[in-house]
């Protein structure tokens, strides 16, 4: 049975390994991404005591600098940042993001964000810089893959006596060893430690590889909502005296930060004909997006609607939906800060590492052969 093990794990790692490379490497090259991107000057305001422009106002601004494209949202990222004017669009493919002075409109930068290293990177983790119908199956593929590498990676990992468990819980080298041994070692024993974290990578990458696999993981968990979104209906009637405006996107903006005063972020979406809502969400000051608040409301009555997916009040999301949300922080290790991130940026190039030790084995045992 070890033997049919080992093949099937040599085998679907030879297969795999190249692809688990490139996505090990460039999750790690992810990991710090919010970061480092954070360090642009044109990322800061001086802090004012006014009050912010109203996303009308900075919006009529940025649309002047992209005609043609479609604002997608404003983002008010708290007194010291700058806002964020988002344009994302398909057919053609475009992603820009104007940083703005949210105090006086003043433009700080116009980014391109399909030019972003960071961009380029996640490309290359999601769909290894294919078409996205070719390289996310492929991705998805290469993960599930992993998956059972790892697993059958377990049951030929078990030694046939208490002498041999010696050498696979831990690295014995002296001063002669051999390179060869020092490669076996870091395989097998380095994998050991390393394959629980990396089951958890692999399933919260499935989670988003293949639909069949998240939904299962959600109904599993005891969720009953939607995944994706979802046609809305009224629930409750926003009172708007005192939202001085007639835009119903500023009187959402207006509404979101009298709810939220200690925000990290609040984002309004407008909408873009008669019949959507104006979507807004808003992060806690702890940084975790998985507990932010998404809110809808109706463009003409300002009534907020209700979705049945995940996607709502974190008040109102079960054990199921705050797991499901919270995939992408496990994922990145974000979900324990940057202690989290830094962990995961390590474990993430162990991972890229075993294609290559594995590799070197498979190749030195064939050439003997």
């Amino acid at each position: 049975m070890k033997k049919i093990f080992h093949q099937i794990h040599l085998w679907l790692g030879l297969v795999s390994g190249l692809l688990v490379f490139i996505i090990a490497v460039t999750g790690a090259l992810y990991a710090f991404k919010e970061e480092i991107s954070e360090l642009g000057n044109y990322q800061y305001v001086e802090k004012q005591t006014q009050d912010f422009l109203l996303p009308s106002q900075l919006g009529k601004t940025a649309e002047e600098l992209l005609p043609g494209k479609e604002l997608h949202a404003i983002k008010y990222n708290g007194k010291s940042r700058a806002a964020e004017a988002i344009f994302y669009g398909y057919n053609p493919s475009y992603y820009y993001i104007i940083y703005l002075n949210p105090y006086s409109g003043q433009v700080q930068k116009v980014k391109d964000m399909n030019t972003d290293f960071f961009r380029f990177v996640m490309q290359g983790h999601f769909y290894l810089w294919l078409p996205p119908q070719i390289g996310h199956p492929l991705v998805a593929s290469a993960t599930l893959v992993f998956a059972l590498v790892l697993l059958t990676g377990l049951v030929i990992w078990i030694p046939k006596n208490r002498k041999a468990l010696k050498n696979r819980v831990w690295f014995r080298w002296t001063k002669g060893t051999k390179w060869p041994r020092i490669n076996f070692d870091l395989h097998v024993v380095g994998g050991l430690y390393v394959t629980v974290f990396a089951l958890i990578f692999a399933i919260t990458g499935l989670v988003w590889g293949f639909e069949w696999f998240g939904q299962s993981v959600y109904k599993l968990t005891g969720g009953t909502k939607l995944l994706t979104y979802s046609d809305v209906s009224p629930y409750k009637q926003i009172p708007d005296s005192t939202l001085k405006t007639t835009n119903a996107t500023d009187k959402v903006w207006l509404l979101m930060q009298r709810e939220y005063p200690a925000a990290a972020s609040v984002e309004v979406h407008p909408p873009h004909t008669d019949s959507t809502v104006v979507a807004a969400n808003a992060t806690q000051r702890d940084g975790k997006y998985w507990k932010t608040d998404y809110r809808y409301f109706d463009q003409h009555s300002l009534k907020e609607v209700d979705v049945k997916n995940i996607y709502g009040r974190y008040a109102n999301a079960g054990f199921a939906d705050k797991l499901y949300r919270m995939n992408y922080e496990i994922h990145t290790g974000a979900i324990l800060g940057l202690p989290g991130k830094i962990f995961a940026f390590l474990m993430s190039l162990c991972i890229a590492s075993f294609p290559v030790t594995g590799f070197i084995i498979w190749w030195k045992k064939r050439k003997k052969s």
